[in-house]
């Protein structure tokens, strides 16, 4: 019960922090340059030392994990080109919008955020203390997951309905992966290259999307340290949590 109970508190920031994005759409240079700090801190701070852990203390292979970096950072790349050269839309190519590239970004947000809610029913059934400190951090940073749901739909030009619906998908998410946690577990070989494939997905959309997009026509020392302050919100939720 206190699981699905701490889901819901989930839900909610996840929600504010969408609605945030929605409310300053007309500074969304501004949203995107802190949104691409906060994806690099999550991928080196969050994602990435969970993976270290886990293929440490089951004395796993690191080779997998590394590939899966690799894979994912690669795939979103050669899914996005693909789309915009398959579509003809040499203008958005070479500013990387186009409208099923924010979904597919947006649908892997969600993805990640179902296994947040994984997490927090795992670790209810441990036991209530470490179910407690993983919903805590969950919380914390499902701010930001719904601040990057939304400002990736917008940025590659959907509308403010479809960011809402991607929106309330991501809140959604953690829930539904509280409740999955009755009914199954996985295992530590596959969790290591989902983790490895989600950072290099989340790395490409920082780096390579992200960062490029919101300096485009706005570039300023303003951008550069929101998008260190991303960073440090990041870096200050992994460590006091």
């Amino acid at each position: 019960m206190e699981a699905i109970l701490f889901s819901f508190l989930t839900f909610v920031s996840t929600t504010l922090g969408g609605l945030f994005a929605i409310k300053n759409h007309n500074r969304l240079h501004y949203v995107m340059s802190f949104t691409a700090g906060v994806l690099l801190a999550v991928s080196f701070f969050e994602i990435l030392p969970e993976a270290f852990n886990i293929v440490s203390e089951n004395k796993l292979s690191f080779t997998p994990l590394s590939i899966a970096i690799v894979v994912g950072f690669v795939t979103f790349h050669i899914l996005e080109k693909s789309i915009l050269i398959h579509n003809g839309h040499e203008e958005e190519y070479a500013i990387h919008k186009h409208p099923v590239v924010g979904l597919v970004g947006a649908s892997g947000l969600a993805i990640h955020s179902f296994l947040d809610g994984v997490g927090i029913g795992l670790g209810f059934h441990i036991s209530q203390q470490i179910g407690l400190i993983v919903a805590i951090a969950v919380i914390s940073h499902d701010f930001s997951d719904g601040l990057n749901t939304v400002t990736l739909m917008l940025t590659h030009t959907n509308t403010r309905e479809k960011a809402m619906k991607l929106l309330f998908l991501d809140a959604l998410a953690p829930v539904a992966g509280v409740l999955s946690t009755f009914l199954f577990t996985i295992p530590d070989k596959i969790l290591v290259i989902y983790l490895g494939f989600f950072a290099g997905f989340l790395l490409y959309i920082g780096a390579s999307d992200m960062l490029p997009e919101a300096h485009s026509k706005h570039s300023s020392y303003r951008m550069i340290g929101l998008t260190v302050l991303g960073i440090l919100f990041i870096f200050g939720i992994s460590r006091l949590i």
